[in-house]
């Protein structure tokens, strides 16, 4: 069995602190000028799923949201997605018009824009290499169930500097995670991280948009395996069997050789990845498990997997709150940002819980041959 010892062991804020102090004021700077932008993003995005819905209730027509309008570079496009993507098309130009911007999303890939000449509109540009930020977005992650108006989706974004080429997971300076909350809602919450800086709560009033709670979020350091939602996500019919099998195996090792109360360990199909994330950071899961891209590695059959767009920047607030991400073996997760990659993984409440948990799953996995 794999030892508790064996994941992985560099942070961010160690990888941070080993940087030199150029490095630092480069990143700190980027991130002072960028993260109002992200979060004045998130809002509008908020601003924009939330008049969809309240319109489509008033019409009784909540069927105009959950309808495909066509096939994005990396998923179906929902309506409510589709009016996501205009209002952050036109945040991208406004960006564009004050200076270079890279910017990944599920439905058009990534964009190169900057200035046009004397103060015209914003031009296309052949690629990465301008100097500008490279930007990842996912508007709305968790469509299928804000659509219906019955749990809250998540706008999850990551920030990287310049570059000649996409960017890594490990590139990302700064991370957010932002909710979409359903018509009854009158709060929101939002987490946002930076590289080495730690990870940010505030929960806020929908109507004022004032701060209502904040806090740094620090993940407990209990090695607590039961009694908590620990979800292995299986939505998809043909992919459920086989992680069904996985999830119950796991379960019985467990409570064979760690004395589990199986009986208070908790699912949830929650249809976010960033979510699931946000929810480990916040404390709310003790474990969660995305082994989709794993069955798509073994049986070559293809479904429905998690995308980086989809988890990146939610990736890096729940590492800075102190939660273990990992790959599916338990070695550092990275990967490269685009909108088309198949991404699994693991995620635990802390470092403790991991440790009696990793070896447990790893065996389940290799019993799954």
């Amino acid at each position: 069995m794999r030892r508790a010892d064996t994941l992985p062991h560099m942070t961010q804020r160690d990888a941070h602190a080993a940087g030199s102090g150029a490095e630092e004021s480069g990143q700190d700077a980027l991130v002072r000028a960028w993260e109002p932008r992200l979060f004045d993003l998130s809002c509008r995005l908020r601003r924009t799923s939330r008049r969809a819905i309240q319109e489509a209730i008033a019409q009784d027509d909540l069927r105009a949201l959950s309808t495909p309008v066509g096939q994005g570079a990396g998923d179906v496009t929902f309506g409510l997605d589709e009016a996501c993507e205009r209002e952050l098309t036109t945040w991208l130009l406004e960006q564009a018009q004050l200076g270079p911007v890279s910017v990944l999303t599920e439905d058009l890939g990534w964009r190169h824009m900057g200035p046009g000449e004397a103060q015209s509109a914003p031009v296309d540009l052949p690629g990465f290499d301008h100097g500008g930020p490279r930007i990842v977005v996912d508007p709305v992650d968790g469509t299928r169930h804000l659509a219906f108006d019955m749990r809250s989706a998540w706008t999850v974004l990551g920030l990287a500097g310049p570059g000649d080429g996409p960017p890594r997971m490990s590139d990302l300076i700064l991370g957010e995670v932002s909710e979409l909350p359903d018509s009854r809602a009158a709060q929101y919450r939002r987490l946002w991280a930076t590289a080495g800086g730690g990870c940010r709560f505030e929960l806020r009033d929908l109507g004022d948009d004032r701060v209502v709670r904040e806090n740094v979020l620090v993940a407990d350091d209990d090695d607590r395996i039961d009694h908590g939602y620990m979800p292995f996500f299986a939505y998809h019919p043909q992919s459920r069997p086989e992680i069904e099998r996985l999830s119950a195996d796991f379960f019985q090792r467990i409570e064979d050789f760690e004395n589990a109360d199986t009986a208070h360990c908790y699912d949830d199909q929650y249809i976010a990845s960033g979510g699931q994330l946000a929810l480990l950071a916040m404390g709310t899961y003790r474990m969660v498990v995305d082994a989709r891209a794993e069955l798509v590695r073994r049986s070559g059959q293809p479904t429905q997997t998690t995308h980086p767009y989809d988890v990146a920047g939610a990736v890096l607030c729940a590492r800075e709150a102190g939660c273990i991400v990992t790959s599916m073996d338990g070695s550092k997760l990275d990967f490269e940002l685009n909108a088309t990659s198949n991404v699994g993984f693991l995620g635990f409440a802390n470092r403790n819980t991991g440790g009696r948990l990793l070896p447990h799953l790893l065996a389940a996995l290799d019993q799954m041959g």
